[in-house]
């Protein structure tokens, strides 16, 4: 089929970053909004745009029916889904199909399989990638979660089986822990994603989070190296960086091919990333998930490897295969991202929708900003704190993070609290600079107190 009019069902910096790939290609945009997000700067730039109910997310941009009608009635070709709301819903990509609209991604199977986090270990173990050793299936009682880790080993890791975003997980050292966390992690993961299905793997002791872009056209899949993401708080990622400097050559190509043997063994469709536990000590990776739309930190990779990954999801949802073979991508220096929120990072991360006053954005070689600003907008209250992602390429990963600390200090948004002094003083410090961190690195960094000795020149 040809795409002619795509539909954007979502909002913010990845809606921009949708009409901008489809305007590229020669195709209409639609851009569908919440009576929150009028003034948009997505509504603003799309060739046309279409309201699908109130502001909060539940009566718009959640709502199945909502946007499978106005996709109907604007006459769109296809959907594009972002990332977040719908982007990873079966039900979503099932009515569309119905409604005899294209999705820009995997069919719903896939998205079923992979999205439900034990389908797609066991569908990793079948294709022969290495897992976390943990339970073989859902956890259905609180007595079998305690002999499942008995054989695993303690600590575990109590995990909800759908969903993500680090909801629904709980750490227990011993049994005792477990009996009481278990409970929690169900409630919560039912709370969250409508299923309290939870599983157990054994926790990884300061882990690395790598993870592997693929791209696929339900026959063909091939891989776009990979990104480290191992800077979290709350288990949510605030900075990101292609490639991994943790990884020796041999390790990155077994971790990539992992993930294209996966990828191939469940015949994917579109732009998907694998995300997989690397243990330094024992260099040893393991797959924990699969996240069946593009990812918040995708311009990460399209720096180091020159593909527009947006461009390639459409021209595969319009039945093409895949423009470019493995051979075809080729890595080119090293490149970060930071996730700037309209937060304060110095009040404990507390939100901040204020209304943007004149704003300066750096610019330059290998200097990238996707945002949705502009001077005079009002960030709703309604949705995330995403205001835009910074993004450095350069030849090093030393000259990646000196680019990075000159963009930030040209970076200007008057009127808001942004976490842009979390990311200088990140920039600043000797073990981000030497990448000696993991995933429990950023939290204790912060409760040392070392962003407001960074802020106010040592004192506390």
């Amino acid at each position: 089929m040809t795409i002619s009019r795509l539909f954007i069902a979502n909002r913010g910096e990845i809606a921009v970053r949708i009409i901008r790939a489809a305007r590229e290609l020669g195709i209409h945009t639609i851009q569908a909004y919440s009576e929150g997000d009028a003034d948009m700067l997505a509504v603003k730039l799309a060739d046309e745009a279409i309201c699908i109910g109130p502001a909060p997310s539940k009566d718009s941009y959640l709502d199945i029916a909502k946007v499978v009608a106005a996709a109907q009635q604007t006459k769109a070709d296809a959907v594009h889904p972002g990332y977040g709301f719908l982007s990873e819903s079966p039900a979503f990509a099932r009515a569309l199909a119905e409604a005899g609209i294209a999705y820009v991604g995997p069919s719903a199977e896939t998205i079923e399989r992979m999205g439900d986090k034990v389908a797609a270990r066991q569908a990793a173990e079948a294709a022969g990638v290495p897992v976390v050793p943990g339970s073989k299936g859902r956890i259905g009682t609180v007595d079998e979660a305690a002999e499942v880790a008995k054989t695993v080993g303690y600590p575990v890791m109590i995990k909800a089986a759908a969903g993500g975003g680090g909801r629904g997980i709980r750490i227990a050292a011993d049994e005792a822990e477990l009996r009481k966390l278990a409970p929690q992690a169900q409630a919560e993961a039912q709370a969250a994603f409508g299923d309290g299905g939870l599983y157990l793997e054994r926790a990884v002791q300061s882990p690395r989070h790598i993870e592997v872009q693929i791209l696929g056209d339900g026959e063909t899949a091939i891989h776009c190296y990979e990104r480290e993401c191992s800077l979290q708080r709350r288990r949510q990622k605030v900075w990101e960086e292609a490639g991994a400097a943790c990884l020796d050559n041999e390790t990155r190509e077994a971790l990539c091919a992992s993930a294209v043997a996966l990828a191939q063994a469940v015949n994917y469709r579109g732009a998907g990333t694998l995300e997989y536990l690397y243990d330094s000590a024992r260099n040893e990776f393991y797959f924990i998930e699969m996240n069946t739309r593009i990812q918040v930190e995708h311009p990460v990779t399209e720096m180091i490897t020159g593909v527009d990954l947006v461009q390639e999801m459409i021209k595969v949802c319009g039945g093409e295969k895949l423009s470019l073979t493995q051979a075809d991508i080729t890595r080119t220096g090293h490149a970060i991202e930071v996730r700037i929120n309209a937060e304060d990072p110095l009040m404990q991360f507390m939100p901040w929708p204020g209304k943007v006053g004149a704003m300066t954005l750096p610019e330059g070689e290998g200097v990238r900003f996707d945002h949705f600003l502009y001077e005079g907008y009002q960030i709703p209250p309604f949705y995330d704190s995403l205001l835009g992602k910074l993004i450095v390429q350069a030849p090093t990963r030393t000259e990646a993070i000196a680019k990075l600390a000159a963009a930030l200090e040209e970076l200007s948004l008057e009127g808001l609290k942004t976490t842009a002094p979390l990311h200088k003083a990140l920039a600043a410090d000797p073990g981000v600079q030497a990448g000696d961190f993991h995933t429990q690195w950023l939290e204790p960094w912060l409760e040392a107190g070392n962003l407001t000795k960074a802020t106010t020149g040592g004192a506390s």
